[in-house]
């Protein structure tokens, strides 16, 4: 487990401090390096403190740990998508989101002054798999999908946070367009111009720039009016025919391979089922209606930025 913290501001607000897990991760590292160009002050938690380099400070525990937090953001997990899921992959990814996540509610629990904020990360995939062309906000119900068992158990641990008077926070990330992630996987095959739909290509993909996803976890924290589910996704989710197409068109390349649904249920198991071939409209609804503004909702723009 890997945890950061550090002193962070944004226009209009104080500095606060912060303390973050899965802070070397894909999107842990891109939220921390705009804090860090902002010259805020780092200490990491980390198994391997002395791998940390100056400015900065590596230690390697929570109990070292004697300042104060505002808010907390807690971002770890081991990745969803690297891996078939075999029963001992399973288990890894399970344990790897419930033990830090509660191991940050012992923390609470031991320390006298809480944080204002706990941020704690869930996905998407917390809405289940079933087929659907309505629109979801953060009043979705899940399902009995591996993919929704996972979110709803890391939720309920994040959720003890709240009768400890920590306003509590769920941020349940879509497809994250960045330098990594999901895009990174895609991109290879999509500039040999051997891209295409995944399935039937009917599948939605409920996507966000970088950039927005992390300006939503900041305005979390300056909004004392947010609380529970967030849903972490752009307001124009489209079909994985819509993507592969805007890919394909930002690229200039064809996009004439599609993958069937039949061979990634072979190569990737129930892996593929559940997070290539399914998929739901999800939109933003929580953090429009408390005045967020996408800096990406268009999906081709986004990806023109990112590649």
């Amino acid at each position: 487990m890997a945890i950061i913290c550090f002193q962070v501001s944004y226009p209009g607000a104080k500095k606060m401090n912060i303390l973050i897990t899965g802070g070397t991760g894909f999107i842990g590292s891109a939220l921390c390096s705009r804090l860090v160009e902002d010259q805020h002050h780092l200490v990491v938690v980390s198994r391997h403190p002395e791998r940390i380099k100056p400015p900065v400070q590596g230690i390697d525990s929570l109990a070292n740990l004697d300042m104060v937090f505002d808010a907390v953001i807690n971002l770890a997990g081991e990745p969803i998508v690297n891996k078939r899921w075999t029963d001992q992959q399973k288990q890894r990814i399970l344990s790897s989101r419930l033990d830090t996540t509660q191991a940050l509610i012992d923390y609470f629990a031991r320390i006298e002054t809480k944080p204002h904020v706990f941020i704690s990360g869930s996905a998407i995939g917390y809405y289940g798999t079933g087929r659907t062309n309505d629109p979801i906000d953060e009043t979705g119900a899940g399902d009995d999908s591996f993919s929704s068992q996972i979110c709803r158990q890391w939720e309920a641990i994040a959720l003890k946070a709240e009768p400890m008077g920590i306003r509590t926070c769920l941020l349940r990330t879509g497809v994250v367009l960045g330098n990594g992630g999901a895009l990174a996987k895609m991109l290879t095959p999509f500039k040999l111009g051997a891209g295409g739909r995944m399935g039937s290509g009917t599948q939605w993909m409920s996507w966000i720039h970088i950039r927005d996803l992390i300006g939503i976890i900041l305005y979390c924290i300056e909004h004392d009016g947010i609380q529970g589910p967030v849903n972490g996704t752009a307001p124009g989710p489209v079909t994985n025919q819509q993507f592969t197409k805007a890919l394909g068109r930002v690229l200039n390349r064809p996009t004439i391979f599609p993958m069937p649904a039949a061979a990634i249920k072979l190569l990737m198991g129930q892996m593929g089922e559940e997070l290539l071939l399914a998929g739901k409209k999800i939109l933003p609804r929580k953090i429009q209606d408390a005045g967020y503004a996408f800096l990406f909702e268009d999906l081709e723009e986004a990806l023109a930025d990112v590649v």
